[in-house]
């Protein structure tokens, strides 16, 4: 059993990422990989991961991920997973609980970041980070984890 990641800022994890996805060329477990090394390393986390896009079923449906279970289905423009899903922007929630159709998988979580993942012109999902701290996440985080997600799809185009 390895020891576990002490926490890191998103400017250290920039270079984990890119040396874990540079070898690997599956999608699951990269994002595997990836909602790991997040979940681990960075302070103030209760969940990170995936949810994946089901075009036929216009809905993202959970992938791999770090944390307490959670919402299984979010139909899109619903939450901030299926408005991200919806709009391919990135969005910084301070608070949940004023986001309006908030969908609360986890009644601890007080903060968000989602990130959509898309390759080749083609919705692939979202990275869904949860705080349960109110504010947690800045605008250098979201470069730094846009860096990341541009790893992930580098992988995917590739």
């Amino acid at each position: 059993m390895s020891a576990p990641i002490h926490r890191l800022s998103v400017d250290e994890l920039v270079p984990m990422v890119r040396s874990v996805v540079s070898t690997e060329t599956d999608m699951i477990a990269n994002m595997a990989n990836i909602a790991a090394l997040l979940f681990e390393a960075l302070p103030q986390i209760n969940w990170s991961g995936f949810y994946l896009w089901k075009e036929a079923e216009q809905q993202l449906v959970l992938g791999p991920f770090q944390g307490r279970m959670a919402c299984t289905r979010i139909p899109l423009g619903r939450g901030v997973c299926g408005t991200v899903a919806q709009n391919r922007e990135t969005l910084v929630v301070p608070d949940v609980h004023a986001f309006p159709g908030h969908i609360a998988c986890d009644a601890a979580s007080e903060s968000e970041i989602v990130l959509p993942v898309v390759a080749g012109g083609k919705l692939v999902g979202v990275l869904d980070i949860d705080s349960p701290v109110k504010d947690r996440f800045s605008d250098a985080d979201r470069v730094r984890l846009e860096d990341i997600v541009a790893l992930l799809v580098a992988t995917l185009e590739g």
